[in-house]
């Protein structure tokens, strides 16, 4: 929605998701949360696979619960040590980025030489896309969720080709399906599957935000996402 800091805004009936009452004390970002959701869906996440995810913000930090959920193995890659923190109350091995060969070393050694059957890039940059091509393992999945919005990627297509993977673009065009992952993600954070504000690092009043806006540009150690809590 492009009016998004209107007062008020009008949609159609049928792209609105009503919030229970039991949610009303809850941050619920609809539209992460939807997203975060059918990432989770499309990767087909099953008991017992090994599950890299690189970049650990918002998306990242979400899809650790949710894959161990799943009875999945999960490791967290991430160049940040908050988020490498945040990460270590549910992920099996937090890996720090920065070294690829040695990131590559570990995940061989954890998965005894299979690397993973699911990676999921959460980034958007080309340099752990490249390393998600190199962790992914043979017949797997690579889910591409990290929004690649500034100039075109090299892929390494023999690589994908040699090990018959399955690349899966992450994003929702369709509204119906964007509005079905609200409302699963509805379902999740009733269940406790997904807890909102451990995934939201600050808080900041309507009137607070262009300093949110500065703090989102600036993305510190410790920043994954901010809300904006309106006064009744």
């Amino acid at each position: 929605m492009g009016n998004a800091f209107s007062e008020f805004a009008i949609a159609p009936a049928k792209d609105v998701v009503p919030l229970p009452a039991d949610l009303a004390e809850i941050p619920f970002p609809g539209e992460p949360l939807g997203c975060l959701m059918n990432i989770f869906e499309r990767a087909d996440v099953q008991q017992g696979q090994t599950v890299a995810i690189i970049g650990l913000g918002f998306l990242g930090l979400g899809l650790i619960r949710l894959c161990k959920g799943k009875g999945a193995k999960v490791l967290a890659l991430s160049r940040r040590d908050s988020s490498l923190r945040i990460a270590a109350r549910d992920a099996d091995v937090c890996i720090k980025m920065g070294d690829d060969y040695g990131v590559i070393q570990r995940v061989q050694e954890y998965t005894e030489g299979k690397r993973c059957e699911r990676v999921i890039e959460c980034t958007g940059k080309q340099g752990p896309l490249d390393l998600a091509t190199e962790i992914i393992g043979d017949y797997g999945k690579l889910m591409i969720a990290g929004y690649h919005q500034d100039g075109l990627r090299n892929i390494n297509l023999q690589k994908w080709n040699w090990k018959a993977i399955d690349v899966i673009n992450a994003h929702e065009r369709d509204a119906a399906k964007s509005r079905q992952g609200v409302i699963a993600a509805v379902e999740a954070v009733r269940e406790g599957l997904i807890k909102p504000k451990e995934l939201l690092s600050h808080e900041f009043a309507f009137e607070q935000l262009s300093e949110a806006l500065e703090l989102l540009r600036e993305c510190p150690e410790g920043f994954v996402k901010a809300f904006i809590k309106f006064s009744q």
